[in-house]
């Protein structure tokens, strides 16, 4: 079958799985993963990935001191379209090649080696500092709980102890098989709307006194040391960036996915549209239920979102939606597992990781990664470390995670620009639209990637310096030089024959 006729084949559901493993083999890989999740599991893992109830809840006491409310609202309006650009084009691509490997196999066939080995990386960063920033934000509600409940007085060494329990139920979740995280996944979509509904609801309707539409939509608030109010704003954007990442996760799970090339585009978009009217939902509920700005911020809970829920509701009342919260972090932290782990296992199937025939290997029993579900959540312990000795260090780990993960995104959207008629499209495109929204998320990316290098508070000290761009230059530091020892052996199929990668697959099933 030729690529052309493939993208204009609209495969019906009986030969749906069968197409797809066909379309699998012509990329040139075997499938080894097994095909269980359906396009509402492929939706659920990337709005998982996701999740307004990480994402919002764990940065809102950085929002409420970088630009405050104002930027908090309108940022996320204005990230949010600019985000469904960059995903709406991704999408397009995802169609033309759905495989584990996503972007960097994508940023591979539309621009050669080096373009997808460099892609490789920096997705792994992003995603292996979203593991980090998603499992050490559910350990930081989890402290404020437990402080709630019984008084417990979250301390960095105990934080981060939580942090390890909660990657390891994480680790443990993911040997089971795609199946338990596709149903996981599910129970999350609704678990996360019915908790903003809740969380709304009861901000809205419990509290005698609310702010004024006026502070939550003008009241702009500097907090970070730097004198113009452009320069915070804009670092204050950060909350709805970091947020609207990992909705890659649905690319990553294409090999597992039934009608992948068609279910993983639509998995993308959907997951940010909605992600992005909930989480506007959420964040004016937890703005309007601000009793006292400054005890919020310095919550002894060390989470301002348990502040506000305390202040409006009491101690049973803030406890009840705090688990809300923590559950919908913990199905979050699982998603991203899930998509991590299926990046370093179809990198390591290229051969771009050191050991990679380690962390290629399939589990013949469940089909899944073993040995990259561990790396994963072992990297994401290392890059949490330093919030042991920082107060700032979880900003950084966020950080890491948007100014890896970002730019990877629109690498693949720029080649696909470059190549022009070259392109294939898959079954699910955006036709006319695919320029104009191609080069806006282009553009943005290029935008939200220098914003992120710079620093967030000023004076810049130890503590206070923004590490992601020290985290970035190291990994593609890295990526380089071992670029020069692998590159004889790195290569996607195309580059260096089907019949070698057939065989280095099947040796790793165990």
């Amino acid at each position: 079958m030729s690529r052309t006729a493939w993208a204009a084949r609209q495969p019906s559901q009986g030969t749906a799985q069968q197409d797809e493993e066909e379309r699998l083999r012509e990329l040139g890989y075997q499938p080894v993963l097994a095909r269980r999740m359906g396009g509402f599991g492929n939706f659920a893992i990337s709005f998982s990935v996701i999740s307004v109830l990480s994402g919002c809840m764990t940065l809102y006491g950085f929002g409420l001191g970088t630009g405050g409310p104002a930027v908090m609202m309108w940022g996320w309006v204005g990230v949010g379209l600019f985000v469904l650009c960059v995903g709406l084009a991704l999408a397009e691509v995802t169609s033309a090649y759905p495989t584990s490997g996503a972007l960097y196999y994508m940023a591979d066939r539309l621009g050669g080696r080096r373009w997808g080995w460099y892609t490789g990386w920096l997705n792994l960063l992003g995603l292996l500092g979203a593991i980090a920033g998603i499992d050490y934000g559910a350990a930081l509600f989890t402290g404020a709980f437990l402080n709630l409940q019984w008084g417990f007085e979250p301390t960095p060494g105990s934080t981060f102890l939580i942090f390890l329990c909660i990657l390891l139920l994480h680790a443990t979740l993911n040997l089971f098989g795609v199946r338990l995280v596709s149903v996981l996944n599910s129970i999350s979509v609704w678990w996360h709307l019915t908790g903003v509904a809740v969380i709304v609801g009861a901000l809205a309707l419990i509290p005698d006194r609310h702010q004024s539409p006026e502070f939550v939509f003008t009241e702009f608030v500097n907090d970070t040391g730097w004198a113009n109010p452009f320069y915070v704003a804009a670092i204050g954007l950060l909350l709805a960036q970091y947020t609207f990442s990992g909705y890659d996760a649905s690319a990553h799970l294409s090999e597992e996915t039934s009608n992948a090339s068609v279910s993983a585009a639509k998995g993308i978009v959907r997951a940010i549209w909605v992600s992005w009217i909930a989480g506007f939902a959420l964040l004016a509920g937890l703005t309007f239920a601000i009793q006292d700005y400054a005890a919020t911020q310095g919550s002894a809970t060390g989470v301002p979102p348990a502040q506000i829920f305390l202040d409006a509701l009491g101690s049973g009342g803030a406890t009840a939606l705090l688990l809300v919260v923590i559950v919908a972090q913990l199905f979050c932290g699982n998603a991203e597992v899930a998509a991590a782990s299926r990046m370093v296992f179809a990198f390591s199937r290229d051969n771009a990781l050191p050991g990679s025939a380690l962390w290629r290997k399939v589990s013949a029993r469940t089909q899944t990664p073993v040995p990259a579900v561990w790396l994963s959540v072992a990297v994401a312990a290392v890059l949490a470390l330093p919030s042991l000795y920082s107060a700032t260090a979880y900003g950084a780990v966020t950080a890491i995670n948007v100014i890896g993960i970002t730019p990877a995104y629109a690498i693949p959207i720029y080649l696909r620009l470059r190549a022009g008629d070259r392109f294939q499209p898959g079954p699910w495109s955006l036709g006319r639209w695919s320029k104009p929204i191609g080069w806006t998320a282009v553009v943005w990316v290029a935008v939200v990637t220098v914003l992120f290098c710079l620093p967030q508070k000023s004076p810049v000290t130890v503590d206070s310096m923004n590490y992601a761009v020290i985290a970035l230059a190291v990994v593609l530091v890295l990526a380089s030089v071992w670029w020069y020892v692998a590159r004889r052996s790195y290569g996607t199929p195309s580059a260096y024959g089907n019949a070698r990668e057939q065989a280095e697959i099947a040796e790793g099933i165990v």
